[in-house]
């Protein structure tokens, strides 16, 4: 009897790389957190003076005013003759004596000109800045004072006035706060523009009926009327830009590859 030999089977296929695909059998990668930046120092904050012309002006305002309290009256009236924008000094040292006159404050510190001179010069300022309300403060003291000095001359020249006018003491800050009350109404709104002008105008009006000492008292007309012509100017200027806000950065999405299992072929040993 023929004996049948026993059918051998095939080789196992090696299947060691399905494992691999198969989800589960490998574990996660483990994502590493984001690498923190350095920490960087936080600026110092630098303290900003609001008003630092108005500040500044009223400390040598001070300093000329304990000057004038503590030391003799002679002394005093040659400080103050030395600064007085007379038509003698506005002759030979013109922009010396300008720039001297206004460092005194008529009738010390606490004259109503020095409270007038830091409400009106610290609002104005916050408004158009220091350099601006400089200019405005000098076109009222510079331009007041020659509007009435020149004619003092003139009328010395003809012999309506004494030549004891060419040496008229004349100083103080009175001219440059007039004309930064008109310069501030016009950037006030009319609600409080008009009662403003109509107030201080009055007030140097009743000055100058009393006759007291009128070539001042028009001075500080001139110099209101000066502050008014510059409301077409700082009606023009540019008013101050909101600083950027720093820009926020969205960070990006974190994208996950999916996982992508490929299945093997099906494969059948050989009968």
């Amino acid at each position: 009897m023929e004996r049948t030999a026993a059918p051998t089977s095939p080789p196992l296929p090696d299947v060691r790389g399905l494992l691999d695909g198969i989800p589960g059998q490998r574990p996660a990668p483990r994502a590493e957190p984001p690498a923190e930046p350095p920490t960087e120092a936080a600026p110092r904050r630098r303290y900003r003076v609001p008003v630092p012309f108005t500040l500044s002006y009223a400390v040598v305002l001070v300093g000329t005013s304990f000057l004038t309290a503590h030391v003799g009256p002679s002394l005093v009236h040659a400080l103050h003759q030395g600064s007085s924008t007379d038509v003698a000094h506005l002759v030979r040292t013109p922009v010396l004596v300008l720039v001297a006159s206004a460092l005194w404050v008529a009738g010390g510190f606490a004259s109503p000109f020095t409270l007038g001179f830091l409400a009106v010069l610290t609002t104005l300022e916050r408004r158009i800045g220091g350099v601006r309300t400089g200019v405005v403060f000098l076109l009222g003291h510079v331009l007041a004072t020659l509007a009435t000095e020149v004619p003092v001359g003139l009328a010395v020249l003809v012999g309506r006035l004494p030549g004891s006018s060419l040496h008229r003491l004349d100083y103080g800050i009175s001219f440059g706060v007039a004309a930064s009350v008109g310069a501030l109404a016009g950037l006030l709104g009319p609600w409080l523009r008009w009662p403003l002008l109509a107030a201080f105008g009055g007030m140097l009006l009743q000055d100058l009926i009393a006759f007291t000492d009128p070539m001042t008292n028009w001075g500080h007309l001139i110099a209101l009327a000066i502050g008014v012509g510059t409301w077409p100017w700082l009606r023009r200027l540019p008013r101050a830009r909101p600083l950027p806000s720093a820009p926020t950065v969205t960070p990006a999405p974190t994208v996950t590859p999916a996982l992508t299992v490929t299945p093997a072929a099906d494969r059948h040993p050989g009968r």
